[in-house]
């Protein structure tokens, strides 16, 4: 089976678990894994099927320059791993924009990563913002950007 078909697949074996009236029965999703890398993929994909990791951050930037639409409430993704196979079914349920250096702190622990702190968040992210925007030329890592905060909740795991 293609990745594309493993993914296809995932999404079927989820719908069968649901009521025939449930209304993901007609939603679109989305396929993708977290970070920049398939080692990230594995690492924070694990934390989300472990239920550590509730929230992720990202750079409203990225999504006005790819011409791409923004996550929204309600949104359903399968979660892929670093070899694009899938791990876990979120939905997002909440959205909200920060600059960068006003990121709370319960927040930063909603994402689940290393020591849960504001600090490694903010390190963490200013690394990975910093990458994110290396090749732009129009766009760099600031203390005031932008921060599109995501909280989801996983609804399938198997």
């Amino acid at each position: 089976m293609t990745n594309s078909d493993t993914v296809k697949q995932y999404w079927q074996d989820y719908i069968s678990t649901l009521d025939d009236k449930h209304p993901h029965h007609q939603a679109v999703y989305s396929a993708w894994g977290f970070g920049d890398s398939p080692e990230m993929a594995d690492e924070l994909g694990t934390l989300v099927v472990s239920g550590e990791k509730t929230a992720t951050a990202s750079a409203i930037w990225e999504y006005e320059d790819n011409n791409e639409p923004e996550p929204y409430p309600g949104e359903l993704s399968i979660i892929l791993n670093g070899k694009e196979e899938p791990m876990c079914i979120i939905e997002t349920v909440e959205l909200f924009v920060k600059p960068f250096n006003e990121v709370p702190a319960d927040f930063a622990a909603d994402e689940g990563e290393g020591d849960k702190s504001l600090a490694y968040w903010r390190d963490a992210h200013k690394r990975f913002f910093t990458r994110t925007f290396a090749d732009s030329e129009t766009r760099e890592f600031t203390e005031t950007m932008p921060v599109l905060c995501e909280r989801f909740k996983v609804i399938y795991r198997n």
